[in-house]
């Protein structure tokens, strides 16, 4: 009870469409919106995969005329938004697709904020106040179960030109929502296992994170456990049985519920170091992510003993106190890492050159006073030390 009394608004305004072959309704879903010739946001991996075709040949089926816009890199920069907002504007498109995993989501995001402003730089739209526009009918389709960016209303974007270089920053606005989103597990059935286990750690960040933030709420803590229980349950199974359906379809919808629940909270300290490393190294954001949570959580433990507790016991833990609990819920995310085979901070071929760097940037984040424990960038330091150390 002790959020309950706490003033909230819980707002989503995705219409999610899901389950096994869902895709199917891809035009009749584009009509709906009120989309009639669509740019096609995604990346080359997407294409290569042959996941691409199996959405042009629907819209084709149909007779619906689109472009396609496949210059998304992983860690999307900000030039990216202006590329693709660019094609979408030779093409005369009037509506938006994105098909892949969180960059072309993001990246279809804040092409669609360029589009409603009539602009071509995304850096003049970072924070929660300025996109103020509605933009074109858009469509996600995830083919990972990772970042839930499919139904959540943020763009986390590399800003090439920052003063020390390039950071992470955050478009977020409920004007960037899909309209719709297309759920269809049967598209994650050929993620290979590195990707599987990168992106589903960072689904059970988010549902950590969104959990224990300390601007968290009930509606969110909901659904936040709920994803821990089911990530837990099936993200093994999904890395070590690519082809088994139902471990990833647990795997897809534990992620849009994670994205429900940090969207409607926050993230927090484990992200804003991830994100630093991921500006800093270009590394891939799942795999930051799960380097550092456990280090984080251990480093908050005397601020959210309970909540800890409750999420080892959605994890299926059992313990007898809740410090019990919540040490048991730190150790299980560590060994989670080792079990789907992620790569410990050493490997990455970081240095500790960095760390004062990487400690002012996590300072800096917006996220940073949603963490349990307030952090400073002594802290991060010691967080960063610590994970080193292994």
């Amino acid at each position: 009870m002790d959020r309950m009394l706490t003033p909230f608004e819980f707002t989503l305004p995705t219409k999610i469409v899901w389950g096994p072959g869902c895709v199917k309704n891809l035009a009749h879903e584009l009509a709906l919106a009120g989309g009639h010739k669509p740019l096609i946001v995604t990346d080359r991996g997407i294409r290569g995969a042959g996941i691409l075709d199996k959405v042009t040949a629907l819209l084709d089926e149909a007779g619906i005329e689109y472009a396609v816009f496949d210059g998304v890199e992983a860690n999307p920069k900000d030039l990216n938004f202006a590329v693709g907002a660019a094609a979408a504007r030779a093409a005369g498109t009037d509506s938006l697709i994105a098909v892949g995993g969180g960059s072309p989501i993001d990246c279809a995001k804040s092409i669609g904020v360029l589009l409603a402003h009539d602009a071509t730089d995304i850096r003049l739209y970072e924070g929660k106040t300025a996109a103020t526009k509605p933009q074109p009918p858009f469509l996600t389709i995830p083919t990972t179960a990772g970042t839930g960016s499919e139904i959540t209303f943020s763009s986390v974007i590399t800003n090439t030109a920052g003063a020390d270089g390039p950071y992470k920053m955050t478009v977020k606005s409920p004007y960037t929502a899909a309209t719709t989103a297309l759920c269809d597990p049967e598209l994650t059935l050929t993620v290979p296992a590195s990707i599987t286990a990168a992106t589903g750690m960072d689904a059970l960040t988010h549902a950590i994170e969104g959990y224990t933030a300390t601007c968290s709420e009930p509606v969110a803590d909901a659904v936040a456990l709920y994803a821990v229980e089911l990530i837990c349950k099936n993200l093994v199974r999904a890395v070590e049985h690519g082809d088994d359906l139902e471990a990833r379809a647990g795997m897809l919808m534990g992620s849009l519920l994670a994205g429900m629940a940090f969207s409607h909270a926050d993230v927090a300290s484990v992200h804003c170091v991830a994100e630093a490393l991921g500006s800093v190294y270009d590394q891939p954001h799942g795999t930051c992510n799960a380097i550092f949570l456990p280090y984080v959580m251990e480093y908050n433990m005397d601020y959210c003993v309970a909540r800890y507790a409750r999420i080892a016991r959605a994890m299926g833990l059992s313990f007898e106190t809740e410090e019990e609990g919540a040490k048991k819920a730190v150790a299980y995310v560590k060994q989670l890492a080792v079990d789907v085979h992620l790569p410990d901070f050493k490997s990455l071929g970081t240095g500790d050159d960095k760390f004062e760097l990487l400690a002012e940037m996590s300072e800096r984040n917006g996220s940073n006073p949603s963490n349990p424990r307030p952090m400073t960038k002594a802290d991060y330091l010691t967080v960063l030390r610590r994970a080193y150390a292994g």
